[in-house]
């Protein structure tokens, strides 16, 4: 199994101009990472994530680490455009970008829920065949680029595992899988383990991230902390200092054979660089 890092790890302190967008490829090969994961660029201005992407490639041939996936957002049911077809055309320039930067894999959302102003049926059942279509679209043209398309267990709407085995068993395209977060479950207030568990045969990417919990019956625990579905409340923390069963999530891909890329994503309120650092050492320690 690899270990890799996602950029939004960093991305905190990119957006405080302490680090440039490029400048996290050689740090996360300094910090002993064997991958590095990139997560909606943060562009210069004007600049065009096709035009964008061969820098990554090149820095990351320079430094000697693997570019191992692609994320980005979308909406097939409430974007700019109104259509799915539309959203699935702007995805597959992404595709484009995955392809000129060496990823082998692109993640994109599905769905965020229904416009507020739609008339129908809200539920996921309504929304499935159109995220199915979008999907399938995506990944028989990536397919093309030899890049595997996936849909990641975020944004509420499409995060409990049974929601995400129904969309990917819909699709049903072997150039399409799920990137399992496990911490993100917490979210829709789903036992990470019970999830993981269900979800791993369709696993193409794995991010490990771990959350500190709070009841809902509790007072706001206020800054830094924010909600799940039913209330409950979610801080990011450091890989083993929260409340994700990390080690169990661990065992579950140990004994299904996962054997793929496994990346940390940390957004807690540490210092990021140490909080990335503190986790890359408490994951290696669990997998051994």
């Amino acid at each position: 199994m690899k270990i890799g890092v996602s950029s939004y790890s960093f991305s905190r302190l990119v957006k405080q101009g302490k680090m440039k967008q490029l400048d996290v490829i050689s740090k996360a090969k300094e910090m002993g990472f064997d991958v590095i994961e990139f997560s909606t660029l943060e562009l210069p201005e004007n600049e065009t994530p096709e035009a964008f992407a061969p820098l990554i490639r090149e820095e990351a041939a320079r430094v000697g680490i693997e570019v191992g996936n692609y994320t980005i957002g979308a909406d097939f049911i409430n974007n700019p455009s109104g259509s799915w077809e539309a959203e699935a055309e702007r995805l597959k320039a992404e595709v484009r970008a995955a392809s000129l930067m060496g990823a082998p894999g692109m993640r994109h959302d599905a769905a965020w829920g229904f416009p507020a102003d739609y008339k129908g049926a809200r539920s996921f059942e309504e929304a499935l065949p159109v995220l199915i279509k979008g999907c399938r679209a995506v990944t028989a043209y990536a397919a093309g680029y030899k890049i595997r398309t996936m849909v990641e267990n975020h944004g509420f709407f499409c995060q409990d595992s049974e929601r995400m085995e129904k969309l990917v068993c819909g699709v049903n395209h072997a150039n399409f899988g799920l990137l399992i977060d496990m911490g993100n479950f917490l979210c829709a207030d789903e036992d990470p383990a019970k999830a993981v568990g269900r979800l791993l045969p369709y696993a193409f990417h794995v991010h490990a991230k771990d959350f500190h919990v709070k009841s809902g019956m509790l007072p706001d625990p206020g800054s830094g902390w924010f909600s799940s579905r039913s209330g409950n409340y979610l801080r990011g923390a450091i890989i083993g200092h929260g409340d994700v069963p990390v080690v169990q999530c661990l065992r579950i891909m140990k004994n299904t054979g996962y054997d793929g890329v496994l990346s940390i994503e940390f957004e807690g309120l540490e210092e990021p660089l140490e909080g990335i650092a503190v986790g890359l050492e408490n994951l290696r320690r669990y997998i051994v």
